[in-house]
């Protein structure tokens, strides 16, 4: 089995060096860390995490809840929180949780029971059971992307969706569109109530009138978007632009609409949110809001385990900036459709 005197021999440090760089690596300089790093994976040492939690009461993992495991857009922000925790230490545990109360209750457990030293939540629920909410004041929480709802106020790493869905809106709008569909994921979030709210404010502004009969849907899933084109597509009143609150729903939408026999964007444009991987390659490439989820996940684990080791919080919201891809997806208002 290797020892810990040759980690020290490979990366050329002494024994508390390396110790500090696997259990406190904000203490070592960048370099340093990196040598540390590279000589254990080179010599495949494996520290003795037991013993180190039983003597520190730490578990050096870190719970993640998400509530679909099949969204990419999740994979990615899984992806940077994956990387910072291995950084750090820390190994990751996963939970779909797939929006059932009682899986999500189950897993946050884990941290009142130290087998985690911290939760990420990737959804706007209150995580724990009702017996186990008063404990909830001790276990660092971090929410990614939504706000968890409720009376206490959690930590917070997220994207102005107001001012970016306040963006696309115009958009559409300066391309003539005053017939918008909004396709909704889950509506009791904060995340729909920003990106309506920015919808509604371009419309106020811009003098036109707002149709609450053209909100449909309910869930960030491909199959809502077919659900929501056809929805829309049946109306009296049908829109010349649809806006979907995920690139999900937006896949749906577009596969939906051409089947229908509908152009896309010479008939209605439909616009996204997220800007997932496919998002660009299909036909047409679609324009979407992108979100750096990849550093919000990075970002999340750095907030927890500031928390874990009781350094105050500089703020408790983080706001991520957002950057409009404007592709071949929407276009200029039909007159005639």
């Amino acid at each position: 089995m290797t020892t810990v005197k040759e980690v020290c021999r490979l990366a050329g440090v002494s024994t508390a060096t390396v110790s500090r760089a696997l259990k406190n690596p904000e203490l070592v300089s960048a370099k340093t860390r990196e040598r540390v790093f590279k000589a254990v994976q080179e010599s495949g040492y494996r520290p003795n995490m037991l013993a180190s939690s039983v003597k520190t009461g730490k578990s050096n993992s870190l719970v993640v809840l998400v509530p679909n495991l099949s969204n990419p857009f999740f994979m990615r922000i899984i992806q940077g929180i994956e990387q910072a925790a291995h950084e750090q230490g820390y190994s990751v545990l996963l939970g779909d949780t797939q929006g059932e109360p009682a899986r999500e209750h189950e897993i946050a457990g884990m941290v009142l029971s130290n087998r985690a030293d911290g939760l990420i939540h990737l959804d706007h629920s209150f995580p724990f059971s009702a017996n186990d909410a008063h404990l909830a004041e001790r276990v660092p929480v971090v929410s990614v992307c939504e706000r968890i709802m409720g009376d206490k106020e959690f930590p917070v790493i997220e994207l102005d969706n107001y001012a970016a869905t306040r963006s696309l809106a115009k958009h559409l709008v300066n391309y003539g569109h005053k017939k918008f569909g909004i396709i909704a994921g889950q509506r009791d979030s904060q995340i729909h109530l920003d990106r309506l709210a920015g919808i509604k404010d371009v419309f106020a502004t811009e003098g036109i009138s707002f149709n609450e009969d053209m909100i449909v849907g309910g869930a960030y899933s491909i199959e809502m978007g077919q659900q929501g084109a056809r929805d829309l597509m049946a109306k009296e009143n049908r829109p010349t632009a649809i806006f979907c609150f995920n690139d999900d729903i937006a896949l749906g939408t577009v596969f939906e609409l051409k089947r229908m026999g509908i152009r896309i964007p010479q008939d209605v444009s439909v616009v996204g949110f997220d800007n997932i991987k496919v998002s660009a390659f299909i036909d047409p490439p679609l324009t979407t809001i992108d979100q750096p989820a990849h550093d919000m996940g990075r970002r999340a684990v750095e907030v927890v385990l500031q928390i874990i080791k009781g350094v105050p919080l500089k703020r408790n919201r983080e706001i991520f900036p957002y950057n409009i891809l404007e592709r071949e997806s929407s276009g200029p208002v039909n007159p005639d459709f």
